[in-house]
Order: C-alpha cells, then structure tokens, then sequence
C-alpha cells in the first residue's frame, strides 16, 4: 500500500496526490479533515473512486492546535485538549463528506503518544474503520538521513509492543511493515526502488508526501515543498514501476485486503 499523506493540506498537494494515483504507484491517500483545501480533496476522491480513503488525523501544527509536537506533549500532559472529541469530529467530517475511510493516521505520528492512541484505537473500533497505522520502520541502510530522524526512529521501537498491545485490544488492523519515516522528504526514483527490492515478505505501508510546489504550498508552514514534486518524480518514474514487477511486489488497497 502507497499512502500519500495530507491530502487536503493545499489544492496543489492535492493534484500532485492524484497525479501519483494515475499515473504512478500512488493506491491510497489520507485526507486532512480541517485542512484548507478539503473540499477541493473531496471533490478528486469521488472523481477517482478507486483512490482508496482514510483519515489523517491532526493535533499539532495549525490552529487551534499546539504548532509543535513538544508543545502538544505539554497540553495532553495539562489535559488541555479534548483529543477523543477533536479527532472523532474530524473523522466525522470525513464520513459526512460522503466517504467511507478504511484507514487511520495522524499528522507527525501523534498517536505514538499513549493518551492519542487510546483515542485513535477507540476511534477505528467505533467507526468500524479497520487500519490504525504502526509507523515503525523496518531495517533499511539509506544514505542522507539525519541523525534526528534515525534517533526517532529508534525510540519509535522502544513504545512498539505497547502500542500494538493497544491496537489488538481494540480488534484494529495493521499492516505487518511500514516504510517512509526515514526517507520522507529524501526520496528519489533510484532510492524507492531499492526499497521495493529491500521489502520483506508479508504487507507494507509506504507513507509518501506527493504535490506540486506552486504558490499554495510555498506559502504553506510545512518543511516539505520542493522535496513533494521530487517524491512525485519517484511514484511516477518508469524505473519505480520496473522494481515492482521485478521484486514480485503487488500494489494494494488498503479496502482489498
């Protein structure tokens, strides 16, 4: 499954998620509920029915919520904010929006925080929404990655077996590998596909951040702009398409299995 975030972010994040799903390796996408461009989103989904929907759940970095995740950690801390109420609102929207999510992420991977898991876990049992992302990478030697995301992604490891712990208790599903946290925003079409050739056996989520670069997003609070039209480049490259058939590797929807 190759999952683009932040679908609804801005209208030209938008059309580069779209352009991967028609002509690249692009099969799923998670929508922004309160993102300013969310109805232009909704409108390309039920435009591109097989486009497989969830929910990308936020907390951190727009109004009215904390701009970092350490300032987020402070107000859950604090109780300072309703996080069951707020993302079951936002999954809400989704469904009242005529769509029908099959998965469910946060933006920044809020939901390795215990408090916001519980809400999410809660969330996928109650909307009968049946994946919860694990976003722990498997083991990959990759060049260019900065010592504060590998340090990340080792601490990731260490919350590992209570948050599936979490997941199972509340019958969610999870896909048995994740792949994007250490390349995201670092990615080309030579790269992605030597991580296709590298996946073990079983089903992976590879999380993705597509878009076009045009005024909405240059004008946008993300770190992640250029760096969207080069992972476009990569999810449409002739080559990346060749590493799938060559590793045996079949796209997916989450919806399909």
């Amino acid at each position: 499954m190759v999952n683009a975030d932040d679908f609804g972010f801005t209208t030209d994040v938008n059309r580069g998620i779209i352009e991967a799903f028609s002509n690249g390796i692009l099969t799923s996408t998670t929508l922004m509920a309160n993102g300013a461009a969310f109805a232009d989103a909704v409108r390309r989904a039920k435009e591109h029915p097989g486009l497989d929907i969830g929910c990308h759940l936020v907390l951190v970095g727009q109004p009215p919520f904390p701009r970092t995740v350490s300032q987020l950690i402070q107000a859950v801390a604090l109780k300072r904010i309703r996080i069951y109420e707020e993302l079951s609102a936002q999954v809400r929207r989704v469904v009242d929006a005529g769509l029908r999510p099959t998965h469910l992420d946060t933006h920044k991977h809020t939901h390795l925080l215990p408090p916001v898991l519980d809400a999410v876990a809660r969330i996928s049992q109650e909307f009968r929404i049946p994946f919860v992302r694990r976003p722990f990478d498997f083991p990959l030697q990759t060049g260019g990655i900065g010592w504060k995301t590998s340090t990340a992604n080792r601490a990731f490891g260490l919350i590992r077996r209570h948050f599936e712990k979490v997941l199972r208790a509340h019958h969610c599903r999870f896909t048995d590998h994740f792949a994007g946290f250490r390349i995201t925003g670092h990615f080309d079409a030579g790269s992605l596909a030597a991580l296709i050739r590298a996946l073990p056996p079983g089903s992976t989520e590879f999380m993705c951040h597509p878009g076009y670069c045009d005024s909405e997003l240059a004008a946008a609070s993300t770190r992640l702009k250029e760096s969207r039209e080069a992972e476009l480049r990569a999810l449409t490259a002739p080559e990346v398409r060749a590493a799938l058939s060559e590793a045996a590797v079949s796209l997916r929807s989450f919806a399909e299995i």
